[in-house]
C-alpha cells in the first residue's frame, strides 16, 4: 500500500480523496494555486504545495507543476479526482514515465474512451448498445445529410473530442442540417481545437441512465447499478439518484452485467462510468468517463461501498474488496449539485461566505469545502457542494432532501437552492417521471428573465 498519495485537485472532491486516506493510513499531500493558499482541502492535508497562479491552465491543469510536487513531497501516487487532468492520458503516461502510480484507468483506456467516435466503435465491439449513427467522423455538409436521411430526423451532431454539452447541435429535419453542422463544427473547433463531428439518432424523450462499473486491471470487473442523471441543463446534471425510478431489476441486471463483461475484457482498472440514453425499455451508449463520477455518492450510499478507497487499493495491487454477489441495493440516494450561482440566469456568484451551516441528521451527507469566512475564487467551476441523502425509499429521500435543504445556511453568495425547493414541489419530481429535456422546458416556463 501506499505511504503518500498527491491529489491533483481541489474544492471537495480533494477532501473527498483526503478523507479516504486517512481512513487507510496514507498521508496526503494538497495542491493548490494561489487563489487556493486558505482551502480547505489545503487545511486538511498533511502536506500542501503551491503549484502556480490563479488560473487552472497554470496551476491544476500544469503537468511539470504536478510531478515536481510529487518529487519533492515523495508521493508515490496520484489521484487526479474529477476535471482537471482527470482524463487526460498524456497526463498519466508522463505520470507512469517517471515511476508514480496514476490512481485509475490506464492511459490507453483514457485515450480510447476519450475520443467519442473510438469510444462508440470500441463499444459495438465489447456488445453494449448505441445509438444509430455515423460510422466514424463526418467530413462534409453532403455526407451529413446522406447520414441524416439514412437514421432518420431528429439528429444531433456532436464534437468528437466534445463534452459538458459544447459542440452539440440538434437538426430535426433536412433544412436544418445546414447549420446545425457548420455551427457544431465551429464550436467544437473554439472549445477543443477539433473540430471534427458525427451523428447519431436523436432520441425525443430519453432519460440520462448510467452504470457504475469497477475493475481490478486483471480480468475481473463487477457494476454497482444504475444512477439517473435525467434532469439536465445545457447537458449538464444537477440532480442524480441511485436506483433509477423508471428501471426495473431485470433491466438492471441486464445491462449491468453488459458493462461490466466488457470492462472485464479489456482489463479496465478503477471506476468508470459507461453513461446511456435509454428510451421505450431500451439502452442506448453515450459515453464511457474514465474517472470518478461527481454523484459517486449516490452509488456509495445505497451499497455501502467507498468507491475511492476501492480506487486507491486496486492502485495499489490489492484485490477488489466485493464481488458482483456482495453487491445488495439498500434504499434509496439523491444528490443536488449546489452551485454559486445566481437565478434565474445562473450567472456565476462568486465572493465571501459571511455564515454556512450544513444540514445534517440520519441519512445526510454533505460534501463541500466551504467554510464561513471562505472566499470562493472566480476562476473555478462554480459547484461549491453536494447535498446526498439516503432513505429507505425513494419517498423518504425525497421527504429528506426537503428538511435537509431547509437546514442549509450559505449566506454571502447566491446559490442554486431556491431551484431545488421548487422543482420538489413538482408533481414530475415527486414521481420520477421526468426526461433530459423536462428541466429545460421547466426553466423556460418558471425561470424566465
Amino acid at each position: 500500500m501506499f505511504d503518500k498519495i498527491l491529489i491533483a485537485n481541489r474544492g471537495e472532491i480533494a477532501l473527498r480523496v483526503i478523507r479516504a486516506a486517512r481512513e487507510m493510513g496514507i498521508a496526503t499531500v494538497a495542491v493548490h494555486s494561489t487563489a487556493d493558499s486558505d482551502a480547505m482541502h489545503v487545511r486538511m492535508a498533511d502536506e500542501s504545495v503551491c503549484i502556480g497562479p490563479a488560473p487552472g491552465s497554470q496551476s491544476y491543469l500544469s503537468v511539470p507543476a504536478i510531478i515536481s510536487a510529487c518529487e519533492i513531497t515523495g508521493a508515490q501516487a496520484i489521484h487526479p479526482g474529477y476535471g482537471f487532468l482527470s482524463e487526460n492520458a498524456g497526463f498519466v503516461q508522463i505520470v507512469e514515465d517517471h515511476g508514480i502510480t496514476f490512481i485509475g484507468p490506464s492511459a490507453e483506456h483514457i485515450r480510447i474512451m476519450g475520443d467519442k467516435i473510438t469510444a462508440k466503435e470500441t463499444a459495438k465491439e465489447l456488445g453494449i448498445p448505441v445509438v444509430p449513427g455515423s460510422d466514424g467522423g463526418v467530413a462534409d455538409l453532403a455526407e451529413a445529410r446522406r447520414v441524416g436521411e439514412e437514421i432518420g430526423y431528429p439528429v444531433i451532431i456532436k464534437a468528437t473530442a466534445g463534452g459538458g454539452g459544447r459542440g452539440m447541435k440538434v437538426a430535426r429535419n433536412a433544412k436544418e442540417m445546414e447549420h446545425a453542422f457548420s455551427t457544431a463544427r465551429s464550436e467544437a473547433k473554439a472549445a477543443f481545437g477539433n473540430d471534427e463531428v458525427y451523428i447519431e439518432k436523436y432520441l425525443t424523450t430519453p432519460r440520462h441512465i448510467e452504470i457504475q462499473v469497477f475493475g481490478d486491471g486483471k480480468g475481473n470487473a463487477v457494476h454497482l447499478g444504475e444512477r439517473d442523471c435525467s434532469l439536465q441543463r445545457r447537458h449538464q446534471k444537477v440532480f442524480e439518484e441511485a436506483p433509477g425510478p423508471c428501471i426495473t431489476p431485470e433491466e438492471r441486471a441486464r445491462i449491468g452485467k453488459i458493462c461490466a463483461d466488457a470492462v472485464a475484457r479489456i482489463n479496465y482498472i478503477g471506476a468508470g462510468t459507461v453513461e446511456f440514453l435509454y428510451e421505450n425499455g431500451e439502452f442506448y451508449f453515450i459515453e464511457m468517463n474514465t474517472r470518478l463520477q461527481v454523484e459517486h455518492p449516490v452509488t456509495e450510499g445505497i451499497f455501502g461501498v467507498d468507491l475511492v478507497r476501492e480506487q486507491i487499493r486496486v492502485a495499489a495491487g490489492l484485490p477488489m474488496s466485493f464481488t458482483q454477489d456482495d453487491l445488495r441495493i439498500n434504499g434509496h440516494a439523491i444528490e443536488v449539485r449546489i452551485n454559486a450561482e445566481k437565478l434565474p440566469n445562473f450567472s456565476p456568484c462568486p465572493g465571501r461566505i459571511t455564515a454556512y451551516h450544513a444540514p445534517g441528521g440520519l441519512g445526510v451527507r454533505m460534501d463541500s469545502a466551504l467554510y464561513t469566512g471562505y472566499s470562493i475564487p472566480p476562476y473555478y467551476d462554480s459547484l461549491i457542494a453536494k447535498l446526498i441523502v439516503q432513505g429507505r425509499d425513494r419517498p423518504e429521500a425525497l421527504a429528506r432532501l426537503q428538511r435537509a435543504l431547509s437546514e442549509l445556511i450559505v449566506d454571502g453568495i447566491d446559490t442554486t437552492v431556491p431551484l431545488f425547493h421548487a422543482l420538489l414541489q413538482e408533481p414530475d419530481v415527486q414521481s420520477g417521471t421526468y426526461n433530459i429535456h423536462w428541466l429545460e422546458r421547466w426553466l423556460a416556463e418558471n425561470l424566465a428573465d
